[in-house]
Order: C-alpha cells, then sequence, then structure tokens
C-alpha cells in the first residue's frame, strides 16, 4: 500500500462506493472484513474493504484475460479463483475499480437477462452498447460471452 494513510483510503473507497451503490438493482451490505459487498439479486458483484482493497469475481477465463491486459491482479488470498483483486490508492484506481466492478455487474446481468424475469428486469440495461462504452477488449467480449 506504500504510504497511503488509513482515512485517504477510506475516502477513495467511499467514492467507489457511492458510484456501484448507484447503479440500478444493485445492493449493498456490510462484508467481513471492514468490507462493504455489492449484489445484484442472490448475485455477488464484488466487494471492497475500507483499507483500499476491491475483490471482484470473474469466471476463469474472464480473470486470466483481465490479468494479461493489466487491468487487475490474481486475488491476493485466493489466486487460483476467478476472484481478481484491486487496490485503490489514486482517482485512476478508483475508476479502474469502478470498470472492473461494472464489468462484473455487466457479465451478471448478461446471465440474469437470459431467464424470463431476468429479460424484464434488466430491459434496460444494453450489456453489448455498455461493453463497447467500457471499451472492453474483443478477447474480453469473447471471455464475457462464455
Amino acid at each position: 500500500m506504500g504510504n497511503l494513510d488509513k482515512r485517504e483510503a477510506a475516502r477513495l473507497v467511499d467514492r467507489v462506493i457511492e458510484k456501484v451503490a448507484a447503479w440500478p438493482h444493485v445492493t449493498t451490505e456490510e462484508h467481513r472484513f471492514e468490507g462493504r459487498e455489492f449484489t445484484l439479486g442472490p448475485r455477488e458483484v464484488g466487494h471492497v474493504h475500507r483499507w483500499g482493497i476491491v475483490d471482484v469475481p470473474f469466471t476463469e477465463r474472464l480473470r486470466e484475460q483481465l490479468v494479461a491486459e493489466g487491468m487487475t491482479g490474481e486475488h491476493q488470498v485466493v489466486p487460483e479463483s476467478g476472484w481478481t483483486t484491486c487496490y485503490v490508492r489514486d482517482d485512476e484506481d478508483v475508476e479502474r475499480c469502478v470498470w472492473l466492478l461494472r464489468l462484473s455487474y455487466l457479465y451478471h446481468v448478461a446471465t440474469l437477462k437470459k431467464t424470463p424475469a431476468g429479460a424484464e428486469t434488466f430491459a434496460e440495461v444494453d450489456v453489448d452498447a455498455e461493453l463497447a462504452e467500457l471499451g472492453a477488449s474483443d478477447e474480453v467480449k469473447a471471455a464475457f460471452e462464455g
């Protein structure tokens, strides 16, 4: 973490929480280790820790691609999983971590849209358009689709 103090880390993490909590159908709740978890129905989009860590779950294929592109790193505790860890140390990190959380959100929305209830609930979310807007690489889009 370097010399980022706890107050600054918490301020940056609060910015991540504020952005992600505003997304349609996202709920937030307490998470262990001074964390805040973002969920979409029963699915976890990711979680943050007050000291400046953001953990985001992906499929292993998608995680491998994001790590290869330098967008994130493997999870600090369970590196062999689909989880990733990114660190929030400055404004640029806030944007990158929000980008990763949005990618996770879109992955779950795309999966849920395959059901009749999900198709109705998430009708307003254009996953393909948002992936293009995020600037996701063709490899990420391909991993996204399975």
